[in-house]
C-alpha cells in the first residue's frame, strides 16, 4: 500500500491507510497501547485495541523506533478531541504494525514538557536532539528567514551567485584567518565574500550569495561563532549609502512579515515574538549614539571608535523608549578602522559611510557605500598596507569602470538567536563551530562568566 503522510490523514476518513514514520509517545493502558507517529509532516495517535493483530508488534515498540503502520482512520470521540492540536480530532486503529528499525533506550527524557538539557549536553547530543519539536522550530525559522533573504532579493531584480569558500587574500585584512595548506601554497577559508561580491556586481549590478565565512577570532562568547551562514547584497548605481540603508532595511521588513505569515507556530511553540520595526527606522551617527549613550548614562564613551555590546545594549533601550522601534542605524565610524573598501564622506573623510544595523542590543547587519573609483580605491590599497597583486582580479573589475555602489550583509544565526530570544548562537546553529568544539569537544569550555566578553 503506497505511503500517506500523517498530515493528511484527515482526507482519509473511514479509509485504510499505511504511514511510516517514528514512535514519538507509548503509553500502555490496559489491554490497549496508545501510540503517538511522528514523521515530517506531523503527529497522530495511534491505538492498538486488546483483539488486534498488531497487539504482539506492538509489545516490543518503543520510543524512536522507526516503524510501518497500517490503520483505519477515525474521528475520535468529541469528548477526547483536541481541538488545539493538529489530527487531534482523528485517530488510527493500528492493524499492523511493523518495525523498520529499532532504537536504543533513550539517554534523557525526549517529551516535549520533560526536554530541558544543558547547552553541552544538547551538542554533545545533537543528532538526536535534532529530533525535538523544539529544536526543529527554531532551525524552521532559520530555513524560512533565508528563503525570505533570497526571495526578497529576486523580488528587486538581484542576482543570485556563489563565492568560494577558498580565498588567496583576506577582504577584511587582520590576522584572524583560518589558513589551509593549498597545494603547498598558502590560501586562507574566506572571511567575507565582498571582493567577491563587488567584483560579479561590475558585471551584474545587483547581486546577493548566501554563504558560509569563517572568523578566526579567538572569541568564547554567546554571540560569536568561528563558521557562520552570511547573506550578502551589493547594489550598483546608488545615489549615496542611504540607498544601501532603504535596500537593507525594506529586506529586513520583508523577513519579519514572512516569518509572521510562515512561522507563527514555531514562534509560538518557542514563545517567541518578533521584533518591531516602525515605519522609518532611527538612523544616527556614532557621535550621536555616544552622545545619547552619555545623555543617558553618565557613562561617556564619546570619541570611541565603536559601540562595544554594551554600548549598543544601552543605546537600543533608548531608541526603543524614544521610538517603540526595536532597531536602530549607526553610521559614520572612523575610516582607519574599517576595511579598505569603504567610502570616506566626503565633507568628513576621517568618517565613512558604513552603517551597522542593531536590533535589541545586537548587530544584525553591517553594509555601507563603497569606493569605486580605481585611483581613489589604490590610494587606499597602499594607506592600509595591502599587496595590491593578492586581490588583482578585485581592482581590475574597478579599473575598467565600476558604477557607484555599496551592499550589507546579515548573519543568519544572530538574526535567529535575536528573534526566537536564544540566550546563545550555538542554539542557533545546527552543528556549531566555535574554539572549542568541532562536533566534539576540543578542549574544556570558558566559564560562563567569560562569555559576554566585548567584541573586538
Amino acid at each position: 500500500m503506497e505511503r500517506t503522510l500523517i498530515g493528511d490523514l484527515g482526507k482519509h476518513i473511514s479509509e485504510t491507510v499505511s504511514i511510516s514514520g517514528w514512535v514519538d509517545v507509548r503509553r500502555d493502558q490496559g489491554k490497549m497501547v496508545f501510540f503517538d507517529f511522528r514523521d515530517r509532516s506531523g503527529f497522530v495517535q495511534g491505538v492498538v485495541l486488546p483483539d488486534s493483530p498488531a497487539m504482539e508488534a506492538a509489545k516490543g515498540v518503543r520510543k524512536e523506533f522507526v516503524v510501518r503502520v497500517e490503520g483505519v482512520v477515525n474521528k475520535r470521540p468529541e469528548k477526547n478531541a483536541n481541538a488545539n492540536a493538529r489530527n487531534g480530532d482523528i485517530e488510527l486503529e493500528v492493524h499492523s504494525l511493523e518495525e523498520l528499525a529499532a532504537a536504543d533506550p533513550l539517554p534523557f527524557d525526549m517529551s516535549l514538557t520533560g526536554f530541558n538539557l544543558d547547552l553541552a549536553t544538547e551538542l554533545d547530543h545533537r543528532a538526536l536532539v535534532l529530533r525535538h519539536p523544539r529544536i526543529q522550530a527554531i532551525f524552521k525559522v532559520q530555513a524560512a528567514l533565508i528563503d525570505a533573504f533570497r526571495e526578497f532579493m529576486k523580488s528587486q531584480d538581484f542576482f543570485e551567485f556563489q563565492a568560494p569558500t577558498i580565498t588567496p587574500a583576506t577582504a577584511e585584512g587582520g590576522a584572524e584567518v583560518f589558513r589551509v595548506d593549498y597545494f603547498g601554497k598558502k590560501a586562507y577559508l574566506t572571511q567575507s565574500p565582498q571582493l567577491y561580491k563587488q567584483v560579479v556586481m561590475t558585471a551584474f549590478e545587483r547581486v546577493f550569495s548566501v554563504n558560509r565565512v569563517f572568523r578566526a577570532e579567538p572569541s568564547a562568547t554567546t554571540r560569536h561563532l568561528t563558521e557562520i551562514v552570511s547573506l550578502d547584497a551589493e547594489m550598483g548605481f546608488i545615489g549615496s549609502w542611504t540607498d544601501v540603508r532603504d535596500m537593507s532595511e525594506a529586506t529586513v521588513r520583508h523577513i519579519l512579515e514572512q516569518l509572521k505569515a510562515r512561522s507563527s507556530a514555531e514562534l509560538a511553540l518557542l514563545g517567541a515574538e518578533l521584533p518591531v520595526m516602525i515605519e522609518k527606522t532611527p538612523t544616527l551617527s556614532l557621535t550621536e549614539a555616544q552622545e545619547k549613550i552619555f545623555a543617558a548614562t553618565g557613562r561617556d564613551v564619546r570619541g570611541g571608535k565603536d559601540l562595544n555590546p554594551e554600548d549598543e545594549r544601552v543605546l537600543c533601550e533608548i531608541v526603543k523608549k524614544d521610538t517603540g522601534s526595536d532597531f536602530a542605524y549607526v553610521y559614520g565610524y572612523p575610516t582607519r578602522q574599517k576595511p579598505f573598501y569603504v567610502f570616506p564622506n566626503s565633507e568628513h573623510p576621517e568618517f565613512n559611510e558604513g552603517m551597522d544595523l542593531l536590533c535589541r542590543g545586537v548587530e544584525w547587519l553591517s553594509g555601507g557605500r563603497r569606493i569605486n573609483d580605481y585611483g581613489q580605491l589604490m590610494e587606499h590599497v597602499r594607506a592600509w598596507g595591502m599587496d595590491p597583486e593578492k586581490i588583482s582580479m578585485f581592482l581590475e573589475a574597478f579599473r575598467y569602470g565600476a558604477p557607484p555602489e555599496g551592499g550589507f550583509a546579515l548573519g543568519a544565526e544572530r538574526m535567529t538567536m535575536q528573534i526566537l530570544g536564544l540566550k546563545n548562537i550555538r542554539e542557533a546553529s545546527m552543528f556549531p563551530r566555535d574554539m572549542h568544539r568541532i562536533d566534539t569537544l576540543l578542549s574544556a569550555p570558558v566559564p560562563d562568566d567569560a562569555t559576554d566578553a566585548p567584541e573586538n
